[in-house]
């Protein structure tokens, strides 16, 4: 309503600064002129947005509020919740573009301007984004990078329905033949919140025709008669409750009946009924639905008829969870005459394209393995093996008594190297990295103050979060350059943890595209004004440091971080720490190499060996 006060949270005042919560909860205890709260909760309140803007400018926090922030603040304020506030301004957006309707509101206006300064359909991606990742632990989403494999997989298409749709991801990503949107796009999920956001996302992207309807798709479908040409889907999972028993006799299972435990072949089954003859469904699977032998029934008919056309194996973090190696599955619903001598494509990208360490997947190299692969076989009806990569298997070789599907068990292993050519080049790599090793080893130090160390008064974690001088997140919240990173479970005991800190080209950096850390890990955000990083990191990685922290209730270690400790040093000292601290982390990450490139020479060479490539020589 017009001149309705708008009311903002801790949060939401954090993110106008460019300052973590505990940088908030300073000022409200060091400045007495600091905004009261106007609502809210004692754990939880909120203040008027007009009244902190002002706050923040006047002590020269805070230059210009950009107009998305701003536009986000109001709509996490609005007191019908996020959601709702999010669908109006789609609603508005339709409707009137990048004109704010007559007498709009604070948050109508504000979708408006930045309409006019983004475009609408911009505008509402940025909000849909930052409210899907306030809800990242609620729900289950797919990926850009991910969601873009399988629609280019699907080929183009005027016709496309995910019936597991959630925020319309899969139908985002969707592309006709002329390179525009599709004329077409039908979604349905449980989540009628998520279809309605959803729905309005497409629509804001030109889409002529657009349903998206909440429901359960197994048990009440709401596009019977649906035929499209593409079907994309990332079912849920593991489902027990899917309605195995009130389905047994659904015409969709012309394949086999599932099994209860196994909802996402009833989901593959669903995708392949929705599909004019000869339309291409991708979908998300686990990878235990190539295997499970409850399964094996229903995975041998759809080989029989050539509905299965591919399974492609994706490395652990294409998706969520991302702990596990999903796989692709690419269908087609058959014609009229099969094929007289079926195939089955297997791609196994799990392997050659994983992250090292928590580094980001190749999403290049993984695109251009997996669509060649499967564009010379839709065209071919066959593809030359590649060993560790794919391989066009005999659908006749499949039909055994377990029918597992999953690539890595039917493809020949990689060679190690490409030759003695390749194995002279690890050679050389592995000479110069020791040399470098060489170079890095830490010197003779300077002993300390006696033999209990230097006599220093220390400070907890807990007690630095409460004087503000850093940030504690175990809750999974994207890292950026200069946070540490900290283990809280240690399998092999209480031998040092191995906090680490976040620079601009590791892969944890959220620059990276490396995600947030996993509920296992904790993020401390230090005030660059008050902790170095790295002098953080080295004494957090302490032996006695972990010792002191740490409960030993089962057979992995559990850090208390708040118990962790830290010198009370003035920032200069600190400095002088952290940079030896930085010169032995460069030391072992180049052990690491090293330890990599002997392993690599070594297996090169018995491979080589062993098959003949090489010489045993005298």
């Amino acid at each position: 309503m017009p001149g309705q006060q708008t009311e903002v949270t801790a949060a939401g005042i954090a993110r106008l600064a460019g300052v973590g919560r505990a940088a908030v909860s300073n000022w409200r205890r060091r400045y007495a002129h600091f905004p009261r709260p106007i609502g809210g909760t004692e754990a939880s309140p909120t203040f008027s947005l007009a009244e902190v803007e002002r706050w923040l400018r006047d002590q020269g926090k805070l230059a210009e509020v950009p107009l998305r922030e701003r536009l986000w603040g109001l709509v996490a304020a609005d007191p019908a919740g996020q959601a709702d506030a999010l669908a109006r301004v789609g609603e508005q957006l339709i409707a009137h573009g990048e004109r704010a309707p007559e007498g709009a509101d604070p948050l109508a206006s504000a979708a408006a301007a930045l309409a006019a300064e983004a475009g609408p359909a911009p505008a509402f991606e940025f909000l849909l984004a930052r409210h899907l990742d306030t809800a990242a632990r609620q729900l289950t989403r797919t990926p850009q990078e991910t969601a873009a494999l399988m629609a280019a997989l699907a080929g183009p298409a005027d016709t496309v329905l995910d019936p597991a749709c959630g925020p319309c991801t899969l139908l985002a990503a969707a592309r006709a033949a002329d390179g525009g949107p599709p004329a077409e796009l039908y979604g349905q999920d449980t989540d009628a919140t998520l279809v309605r956001l959803g729905g309005l996302r497409l629509a804001l992207r030109g889409t002529p025709t657009v349903r998206a309807v909440g429901g359960d798709t197994l048990t009440a479908e709401a596009f019977p008669r649906l035929t499209a040409d593409a079907v994309l889907c990332h079912p849920p999972f593991n489902e027990r409750n899917w309605g195995h028993d009130q389905l047994t006799y659904d015409p969709r299972w012309e394949y086999g009946v599932p099994a209860r435990t196994e909802s996402e072949l009833a989901w593959v089954q669903h995708a392949l009924a929705r599909l004019r003859p000869g339309g291409t469904a991708v979908l998300l699977m686990p990878p235990a639905a190539a295997s499970r032998r409850t399964g094996r029934r229903v995975r041998a008919a759809l080989l029989r008829r050539g509905a299965l056309r591919a399974v492609v194996a994706l490395p652990a973090g294409a998706a969520p969870p991302h702990s596990l190696p999903l796989h692709l599955w690419i269908l087609r619903a058959p014609g009229a005459s099969p094929a007289p001598d079926p195939r089955l494509l297997v791609v196994d990208t799990a392997t050659a394209h994983r992250a090292r360490g928590r580094g980001p997947l190749d999403w290049p190299a993984l695109r251009r393995t997996v669509e060649d692969a499967w564009t010379a076989f839709d065209r071919d009806g066959d593809l030359p093996e590649r060993p560790g990569t794919h391989r066009a298997l005999p659908v006749i070789d499949l039909l055994d008594e377990d029918v597992d599907l999953a690539p890595g068990r039917h493809l020949p292993p990689p060679a190690e190297t490409g030759g003695t050519a390749e194995l002279a080049a690890v050679h050389q790599d592995l000479r110069a990295t020791l040399r470098r090793t060489h170079d890095l080893a830490p010197g003779p130090a300077a002993p300390g103050e006696g033999p209990a160390g230097p006599r220093w008064t220390t400070l907890t974690i807990g007690e630095l979060a409460r004087t503000g001088a850093l940030e504690i997140h175990t809750a999974p919240t994207a890292p950026a350059p200069g946070d540490v990173l900290v283990p809280l479970l240690l399998a092999a005991g209480p031998d040092g943890a191995a906090a680490r800190v976040v620079t601009e080209d590791s892969p944890d950096s959220q620059e990276s595209d490396g995600g947030p850390p996993d509920r296992h890990t904790c993020l401390l955000r230090p005030a660059p004004d008050a902790l170095d990083p790295w002098f953080l990191a080295g004494f957090l990685r302490s032996t006695a440091n972990t010792r002191q922290a740490s409960s030993y209730a089962s057979s992995a270690t559990r850090v208390d971080v708040r118990r962790l400790k830290v010198p009370r040093l003035p920032l200069d000292a600190q400095r002088r720490y952290g940079r030896r601290f930085r010169d032995l982390v460069a030391f072992e990450a180049a052990l690491r190499q090293a330890a990599g490139l002997g392993r690599t020479l070594v297996q090169g060479t018995v491979d080589g060996l062993t098959e003949g490539a090489l010489d045993p020589g005298d």
